[in-house]
């Protein structure tokens, strides 16, 4: 009989311990996302991501924001990784993917599984990773640790989508909840906007291999996610985030695919050095690109309301949950 969370299986026949070796082999001359930096991590050397040997945690909380689905009536458990392998110049979170002081909150695999384990014994409904796409190996290194400690809990990979699949890869039958943004269709504005060479098809192949793993969202009977995927595109001002041709790539993955259409873009971080960044969507962008997700025939997921533009800016300078001062 299958265990869940999924990993749970992989833990009982030792094969979790040998995804650990290989994700951690992966940082040896690092290939963990795309950048392939090959520097080497497990000598503690950095390059883009700023992060070395080991994960740094900017904040943990019970998160009451995401999709009702993830958050449900417990809130999930949510790590929010420091520093990030994007530089997106309207990073929302730019305080700790961006300001984050490096070296600062670096965790070992021990003291990361007690992290899981506190957000467990707060009554959480997930294990959240947020941006974790420069830090897999030692996000699963802690969850082996972790699940021999008794953790129980699904983990929701929330990362920015410039995934390196390889590495995805090592996480099938790990994740049971992928949560990936599809910022843009176009490489020239990720460049340009986010520093991220080949954006668009690494993000495409990632999200592929996502859900070839996973399949569509499922939900059980409370409206809990328990396994799929379900893919975030935020809304960018003067059309930069290409909607119409994210939405068409998505579409075409499966009729069943499940989108979060998101309006809660507000000029953060170096936004407003830029010319088209610097103010909030309008309304008849947003109703553009909620037309576009109709025309598109993606039925399941979330459309925001334009009204979040100012609900969901976290403060990560306060001490406490950063959503809620």
């Amino acid at each position: 009989m299958a265990l869940y969370p999924s990993y749970l299986n992989l833990l009982s026949n030792g094969e979790l311990d040998g995804r650990v070796r290989l994700l951690l082999g992966r940082l040896g001359q690092c290939v963990v996302c795309p950048r392939h930096c090959r520097v080497k991590r497990l000598r503690d050397m950095k390059a883009v991501c700023s992060t070395g040997r080991r994960a740094e945690v900017a904040s943990w909380c019970v998160h009451r924001g995401e999709e009702p689905c993830i958050s449900g009536q417990r809130g999930s458990g949510t790590v929010f990784f420091a520093h990030c392998n994007l530089s997106c110049l309207f990073c929302q979170n730019w305080q700790i993917s961006q300001a984050w002081e490096e070296g600062d909150q670096a965790k070992s695999a021990g003291e990361l599984a007690d992290i899981y384990l506190d957000l467990q014994a707060r009554g959480v409904h997930n294990l959240n990773w947020v941006s974790p796409s420069h830090v897999v190996p030692q996000a699963v290194e802690a969850l082996a640790v972790a699940a021999r400690r008794g953790l129980r809990l699904p983990v929701v990979y929330n990362s920015n989508g410039y995934d390196d699949v390889d590495t995805l890869r090592l996480l099938d039958g790990i994740v049971d909840l992928y949560l990936p943004d599809l910022k843009y269709a176009d490489d020239a504005a990720a460049d340009e906007l986010s520093r991220a060479v080949g954006y668009a098809a690494n993000a495409q192949a990632a999200i592929a291999e996502m859900w070839r793993q996973v399949g569509p969202l499922q939900l059980d009977e409370e409206g809990q996610a328990v396994r799929g995927l379900l893919v975030r595109h935020l809304v960018l001002p003067n059309g930069l985030s290409q909607t119409r041709q994210v939405l068409r790539f998505l579409a075409s993955l499966g009729e069943d695919v499940a989108v979060s259409l998101m309006a809660q873009y507000s000029p953060q971080g170096r936004a407003f050095d830029h010319p088209l960044l610097g103010r909030p969507l309008h309304a008849g962008e947003y109703a553009s690109a909620v037309e576009a997700l109709e025309e598109s025939g993606i039925t399941d997921g979330y459309v925001q309301e334009l009204t979040a533009q100012s609900t969901y800016l976290p403060d990560f300078s306060v001490e406490g949950h950063p959503f809620e001062r």
